[in-house]
């Protein structure tokens, strides 16, 4: 089922993408927000156990339920869409957490296929911090950047991994990846 226009931005926390999906939204392309941590503010708010501190599988559950009706969502749209992480994320942190990838987990990212090439912020010092939601420490954020990569790669996603330079370069990147010229 893979949609064309429907765009994955992947790799490990800190590296800019959700910087570069609200730079992308404010050029007026339509951008789907993180799953992960949006789950996480909503959990807090009312105590819930589908967070990644109380119940990760319940967590990773949550996030590949957002990240298909999201996916569904897009359809919607007849210009490029740009998703804050996909499908294929969730396997990618159930192995980085040393968890087993429910089949169903693994049915779902072949069958919500996004379209190429998949987006890959790389880890990026420079820019790394460290907030209320990320927590934890930049040896584990290239750990992600490494997990998520491959399973992408291990999809048989094309990769196209994102420069690191200024917001306006990486938007300019994605744009002439997607070959999109006007949205």
């Amino acid at each position: 089922m893979s949609e064309p226009h429907r765009f994955v931005l992947t790799g490990g926390p800190g590296s800019g993408k959700s910087t570069l999906v609200a730079a992308l939204a404010e050029a007026g392309m339509r951008t789907f927000e993180e799953a992960g941590r949006a789950i996480l503010r909503l959990q807090d708010a009312i105590g819930g156990p589908a967070h990644a501190g109380r119940d990760p599988a319940a967590y990773a559950e949550a996030m590949l339920q957002w990240d298909m009706r999201s996916f569904a969502e897009a359809a919607r749209n007849d210009g490029p869409t740009v998703f804050d992480r996909g499908v294929p994320d969730t396997i990618g942190y159930l192995r980085l957490i040393g968890r087993p990838v429910p089949p169903h987990m693994e049915r779902a990212a072949r069958l919500f296929r996004y379209a190429e090439p998949v987006f890959v912020a790389p880890p990026w010092r420079d820019i790394y911090v460290q907030d209320a939601e990320r927590t934890h420490g930049w040896d584990l954020a290239v750990a992600t950047h490494n997990e998520v990569r491959a399973v992408y790669v291990e999809l048989g996603y094309a990769i196209a991994e994102l420069p690191l330079a200024d917001v306006g370069t990486r938007v300019r990147f994605i744009l002439d990846h997607c070959n999109v010229t006007d949205f």
